[in-house]
């Protein structure tokens, strides 16, 4: 008999973040091991398209064009999934945005875009969802961290204290909610090769520089990013909670 742990056939699962980079990767592999996925973004051309490959691997996918920022939409974003789907068995918290600057030309509308999006809304929305798992007791949760969220980077330190922030909401949320059956995660990419990263990528200096940071020395790509969240949305890791699972080539190793 083969192992049937990582089978996600019959469950539904909600992305942010999902029309491009890693959670257009996540959205399609969570199709393919076979859940049903809800595909959330602020721009309704690529989640088309995410939504065509979902749908071609034989689940049903739910576009729901929204931004996480907006507290108002995650009501509105948990009831058409429940409307779709019956349950949320699985949630991945990958919305996020990065602006690339010196810290001391941050500005209050950086800063506010930058926690109101990667903290404050993927708190929230991960509260909306927990509060239906409650009821259940059951559920995954898997946030988007980073190598930023235990390690400061020149130039982009607004980002960094956003998934410092995340990294702790993982850890506090797993603690309050195992005793409810409710998994949460966090998954850790490095540099990874997404439309979010332009900015840092454009810089050559920048690239050259992580990528003789990353033993493997080159930058991931968004694919390199499913295997581990499978393993988190599944019956793979029923004792894993609280935990990051890093993808980021061995950057923190070192």
């Amino acid at each position: 008999m083969k192992y049937q742990g990582f089978d996600l056939t019959g469950r539904s699962a909600i992305v942010t973040g999902a029309g491009t980079g890693i959670g257009k990767a996540i959205a399609i592999g969570l199709a393919q091991a076979g859940a049903d996925v809800v595909l959330i973004g602020r721009r309704p051309e690529p989640l088309q398209e995410t939504e065509k490959e979902v749908s071609a691997a034989g689940v049903q996918a739910l576009v729901q064009q929204g931004d996480i920022s907006d507290l108002n939409f995650h009501t509105q974003a948990v009831s058409r999934s429940l409307d779709a789907f019956g349950k949320i068995d699985v949630l991945v918290n990958n919305a996020a945005v990065l602006f690339k600057g010196p810290i001391e030309d941050t500005t209050e509308e950086v800063w506010d875009t930058t926690i109101d999006i990667n903290l404050k809304g993927n708190f929230f929305f991960a509260l909306a969802v927990g509060r239906e798992m409650i009821k259940r007791k059951k559920g995954k949760i898997i946030n988007i961290l980073s190598n930023c969220s235990f390690v400061a980077e020149h130039g982009i330190g607004t980002y960094c204290i956003s998934k410092g922030g995340l990294l702790m909401t993982t850890r506090c949320l797993a603690t309050e909610w195992g005793p409810y059956g409710i998994h949460v995660n966090g998954i850790g990419p490095a540099f990874v090769r997404t439309p979010m990263n332009d900015p840092v990528l454009a810089d050559p200096h920048f690239v050259e520089w992580s990528t003789n940071r990353i033993p493997l020395h080159r930058m991931g790509q968004p694919e390199e990013m499913v295997g581990a969240a499978i393993f988190m949305a599944s019956d793979a890791s029923t004792f894993v909670n609280g935990a990051v699972l890093m993808v980021d080539g061995g950057f923190t190793a070192c």
